[in-house]
């Protein structure tokens, strides 16, 4: 893997200061496409800046989003639902710190990135967080969730989406109910979007998380985590090309 250096990235949203973590190839020449990363309910933590670094390693600058503020950093369930549901329940606001992220991500100046080439990719509330960015209209190639919940108070803003859709869900995947899947399918067809559902047979919650182990509800699998990541790379490799 490439020397990949993490910078901090801190910014205001109404008056509050948020850090975001960039993840780079620093010997790189030249702009390379960039991804805003939406973490899971921990936020920004160790694990996550892990993944942004691996991911970044494939030749992309990574923004890892911090969307609860500099100041909140989860180190349990009870702390990351409390900061998580906030912004869960109000999808408004959580589209604002979305947006505010990516727009860091275009205009920092420790990494070049190439505008006319981003996508946003997430984990778990983070999946969730990707697809409400698209459903914005940002112009984004592609969003991409892993493990995370599809619904949205509002389907039809799925006409807004520009990119490509790409979800991996553990088919056995406790916490994201069953009947969401057929609704997120109707809603991207009514749209016309470029989608793709994978399923995973036997797969569970927070199946790219080493660090998950509750059998039966939120489990790491190693091989599953494997096929999901190639399965966005490939997706990237596509929208990315020429």
């Amino acid at each position: 893997m490439s020397q990949i250096t993490v910078r901090s990235v801190v910014y205001q949203i109404d008056g509050q200061p948020y850090e975001s973590r960039l993840a780079f190839d620093a010997s790189h020449k030249g702009p390379l496409p960039g991804l805003l990363m939406a973490p899971n309910w921990m936020g920004v933590s160790a694990g996550a800046e892990e993944i942004a670094k691996s991911v970044a390693s494939k030749g992309y600058v990574v923004l890892l989003a911090d969307l609860y503020g500099q100041t909140v950093r989860p180190s349990n369930g009870d702390e990351a639902g409390a900061a998580m549901m906030p912004l869960k329940n109000d999808r408004v606001l959580l589209n604002k710190r979305m947006q505010v992220a990516l727009d860091h991500l275009k205009t920092q100046t420790e990494a070049a990135v190439d505008t006319s080439k981003l996508a946003t990719f997430g984990f778990c509330f983070g999946g969730c967080c990707s697809l409400e960015l698209a459903r914005t209209g940002a112009p984004l190639k592609a969003a991409v969730s892993f493990h995370g919940s599809l619904d949205t108070p509002n389907p039809a803003d799925a006409k807004n989406i520009k990119g490509s859709v790409l979800v991996l869900h553990g088919a056995s995947d406790p916490l994201v109910p069953k009947e969401q899947l057929p609704a997120f399918e109707d809603e991207m067809n009514a749209a016309g979007v470029d989608w793709q559902l994978l399923s995973y047979g036997g797969a569970v919650h927070s199946f790219t998380d080493p660090h998950a182990n509750v059998p039966g509800k939120m489990m790491y699998d190693a091989k599953t985590a494997a096929r999901a990541f190639q399965s966005m790379h490939n997706l990237l490799d596509e929208v990315f090309k020429g």
